[in-house]
């Protein structure tokens, strides 16, 4: 069964809290965190404070997915508004040593992942395989919340699951984008162990049962 993390990307930031405690309530298996810098993708979205504010109202996992130039200038203070794990990107222009951010991650305390865009060869992260904890293979350009999947998807995951399997790794893979209860099987299919799903559960009248048709059949 996969795990099922939330974006709150998609969620009502006037009431962010009770959005967080609800979605957790309604079996939420980790909190996705999106923090933007307005530089590695146009828009800004969140910084530590509001990490913060939602470590407060949950008790399940933080997966902060840093979209962010120089990550690890900010490894201290998310690990300290409670990140549990903490995603940086390959392409990120600043990040000239990922091995030596994601050991920095890890000594912070907090599980270190890569993640690579569509328009990225898989080819990229192969070094690193054996550096992390997850894998994240974006369905989507970052940046944006509710864009439609991008085409071969598939084919990337079924990818990352090979690559992992030649390596001998246990890494995650998760997939980040247009993820919905229709095509939820075919992620889990390929590869996928963790689906980050944001307008198809906060846009829905019943987050309990959006997580559900994410998960599919008990």
């Amino acid at each position: 069964m996969p795990i099922v993390a939330p974006s709150i990307l998609s969620a009502d930031f006037g009431r962010i809290a009770d959005e967080v405690a609800t979605v957790t309530a309604a079996g939420a298996d980790w909190i996705h965190v999106d923090v933007m810098d307005g530089h590695f993708v146009p828009a800004i979205t969140i910084g530590p404070l509001v990490t913060r504010a939602v470590r407060d109202a949950t008790a399940v996992p933080l997966d902060v997915h840093l979209m962010i130039e120089e990550p690890e200038r900010h490894i201290a203070a998310f690990v300290e508004a409670g990140a549990n794990r903490m995603t940086i990107h390959v392409e990120a222009e600043a990040c000239d040593d990922p091995a030596a951010v994601l050991r920095a991650i890890r000594e912070a305390g907090a599980l270190p992942g890569l993640a690579l865009n569509p328009e990225t060869r898989l080819d990229e992260v192969r070094p690193y395989l054996r550096d992390v904890a997850l894998l994240l293979v974006m369905t989507v350009h970052p940046g944006k919340g509710g864009q439609h999947i991008e085409p071969g998807w598939e084919e990337r995951v079924q990818q990352a699951r090979r690559m992992r399997d030649e390596a001998k790794a246990s890494f995650l893979i998760e997939v980040d984008g247009g993820i919905k209860s229709f095509n939820a099987a075919q992620a889990v299919a390929a590869g996928a162990d963790v689906l980050v799903a944001g307008s198809a559960i906060f846009e829905s009248q019943d987050y309990a049962a959006a997580i559900r048709a994410l998960r599919g059949p008990a």
